[in-house]
């Protein structure tokens, strides 16, 4: 078993790839009551086309079925539910579906063992019958016609359609009705063949356990199943520049939401360039903090003059084929928070990055780093979504003291350009 320690947190990572090809990762917690596992696969709701393993053709299908696995994996043959299953032992267990991955988890303080039984279980067997599959059409329906209604997801999707032509992180992880409709027991087998392979997984499990023990545990559990090999996905061709500038809809909300998106390169996620892309995310961080972040200029300003109420909130999403920094907060003038931003950095492009309020933002989201060694949570969730990303998530520890003021004048010349950003509003 590969030990990885980083000494700053005091942190030690045991990680081996089985003969199947599952990765599991191991985090220990010496003390710590709670524990946490996940299991993740590298598919999610940009992968609608693809060459199985073994085929030469590409095989194309409709968008929402890597959600709609999700849904239908906790049903099992004989009428039970894992969910409620592991929810009678006193286990709260969950699965999610982003663009890139769906991972299924829990936690709990006892019962662990007898939770992993039924974990390992549902995960590996999957039961669809055309009954259960139509059934499932109805639930998911009605979720997607609930998230229609959402202002947070309409503004954060219409920010995706104005800066992406055909890049699938502009559609629903839940797809349409009418996409879900044309989903069928075939297809779900299809897809869970060829993406819930051992060798396209990754199980990261947090808590005061003896590595090999619980290493032994899941291999005892594991069905006897071979890699199946690469699979290759496609994805359409995506231009440099935006789709559209401005997008606005209107449903009922109390205060008008907004989503400030910057269109970015995508930085190919090889080994080579795995540690370039972890400086560009840092160097992000610290650039927006100091732009619109709690102690910027501009947060107080537009604070006293009563335009926001709370600090926005401030990310920076990439994957293989999407990068984006994505600005999301309320207020009753969307249009002038867009408009300060834009100009607060044309002043900090002229007169440069301030180097002592930079190093100050470096040390509150390195404390920020350190802190999420804290939680079993936070730690297996960061470990898996980053090994999706090729990223061992200690790197971001030491990828942030070689940040200078020179590389964060560098990404933000490079980065927030003008002609690459757009504003999505929800209002009444």
């Amino acid at each position: 078993m590969q030990v990885i320690e980083n000494l700053k947190v005091k942190e030690k990572l045991y990680k081996e790839k089985l003969d199947n090809g599952l990765t599991v990762m191991i985090i220990p917690k010496k003390g710590i009551q709670k524990k946490y596992i996940i299991w993740g696969t590298n598919y999610g709701s940009n992968d609608s086309v693809f060459v199985v393993p073994g085929e030469n053709e590409a095989t194309t299908v409709p968008n929402g079925v890597a959600h709609f696995l999700e849904h239908k994996l906790f049903e099992q043959e004989n009428g039970t539910n894992s969910l409620d299953t592991l929810t009678s032992i006193g286990v709260e267990a969950n699965a999610y579906t982003t663009n890139d991955h769906t991972a299924y988890l829990y936690e709990c303080t006892d019962n662990f063992y007898e939770a992993l039984d039924e974990f390992m279980d549902y995960v590996q067997h999957p039961y669809f019958t055309d009954e259960n599959v139509e059934k499932e059409k109805g639930i998911i329906g009605q979720e997607i016609m609930m998230y229609d209604d959402y202002p947070d997801w309409r503004v954060y999707l219409n920010a995706m359609n104005a800066m992406y032509h055909n890049n699938p992180i502009k559609i629903d992880i839940t797809g349409t009705i009418e996409t879900i409709r044309k989903i069928d027991k075939e297809i779900l087998y299809k897809c869970y063949n060829t993406f819930y392979n051992p060798s396209n997984m990754v199980l990261v499990v947090s808590g005061d356990f003896e590595p090999e023990k619980i290493l032994e545990e899941i291999k005892k559990r594991l069905i006897n199943k071979k890699s199946n090999g690469e699979i290759k996905r496609i994805y359409p061709d995506e231009p440099e520049n935006i789709v559209q500038e401005k997008i606005e809809q209107k449903l009922e909300v109390s205060q008008p939401v907004y989503a400030i998106g910057i269109k970015d390169k995508v930085i190919n996620c090889s080994s080579d360039n795995v540690n370039e892309i972890v400086k560009k995310h840092i160097a992000i961080e610290i650039l927006l903090n100091l732009i619109i972040g709690r102690s910027s200029e501009l947060y107080k300003k537009l604070y006293n003059e009563g335009i926001i109420y709370t600090q926005p909130s401030l990310d920076y999403e990439f994957g293989k084929t999407y990068a984006h920094v994505l600005i999301t907060g309320q207020s009753n003038n969307p249009e002038k928070v867009y408009e300060e931003f834009k100009k607060e950095i044309s002043k900090m492009k002229e007169n440069g990055v301030n180097k002592e309020d930079a190093e100050r933002i470096k040390k509150m989201i390195y404390g920020g780093y350190i802190k999420e060694y804290d939680d079993v949570v936070d730690i297996s969730r960061m470990f898996l979504a980053d090994y999706f990303k090729g990223i061992n998530s200690f790197d971001y520890l030491d990828e942030i003291e070689g940040i200078n003021v020179e590389y964060l004048n560098q990404m933000l010349n490079n980065v927030f350009k003008e002609e690459k950003m757009v504003i999505s509003i929800v209002k009444n």
